[in-house]
């Protein structure tokens, strides 16, 4: 850790009323003794409140919450890719770029993300709103290419649709998170290719054939 203006010990933080009500909710899920189970949730916790990361008087207070040596949350902060050490944008991007989703094409829709936002890689664009990340795998191998914007994940996408994502926020719309063909779950693009004829059984208990082919 590197003391900043805004990111050093002397920066107060407490959780707001409603988180510290969330807390209490996280903490009792855990039995005396293993309080210190729910450093992750409150680590997440503490991020959110904080816009997207995790400044270490944020850290601090985790630890206190959980009776445990700061150094202790530090390494969980600091292990997990999904604690942000630095400020993010509103926004943060987070382009998958492992082997499904680069086999895909995750590098063209990197390249449409930076001439979108007009930054690069790793930067933040200069009003904040955008932050932009290559990550490893988000497990939505079957829809890529795919890249996660805070909570959401953008599936099948094309240099067009990235952009096209990026752009509605910008525009302060909500896009259609998931796949942006339109497929459900893991089903192939266009029509089927297997399991084409009805199943032979066995059945679930409460179903006959009947009923059972009827929900193909």
């Amino acid at each position: 850790h590197i003391d900043t203006s805004n990111n050093n010990e002397r920066v107060p933080f407490e959780f707001s009323k409603s988180n510290w009500q969330l807390a209490q909710k996280i903490l009792a899920k855990y039995p005396e003794g293993y309080k210190k189970s729910a450093v992750m949730p409150l680590l997440d916790l503490a991020q959110r409140q904080c816009g997207g990361w995790l400044p270490i008087s944020a850290m601090n207070k985790v630890a206190q919450v959980v009776n445990q040596p700061p150094m202790l949350v530090w390494e969980v902060a600091t292990f997990y890719s999904m604690y942000n050490r630095t400020p993010v944008g509103k926004y943060f991007v987070q382009v998958c770029g492992t082997t499904p989703c680069e086999l895909r094409g995750a590098p063209k829709i990197m390249k449409a993300c930076e001439l979108q936002l007009g930054i690069h890689k790793g930067d933040t664009t200069p009003d904040g709103m955008f932050t932009l990340i290559e990550v490893e795998c988000l497990g939505a191998c079957v829809h890529a290419p795919m890249f996660q914007i805070n909570d959401d994940f953008y599936e099948d996408l094309t240099e067009e649709t990235a952009a096209k994502v990026l752009f509605d926020l910008s525009s302060g719309k909500t896009p259609k998170a998931g796949s942006q063909i339109g497929r459900k779950v893991a089903e192939p693009v266009g029509t089927r290719t297997t399991l084409l004829e009805p199943p032979l059984g066995p059945y679930a208990p409460n179903l006959d054939k009947t009923e059972y082919i009827k929900m193909q």
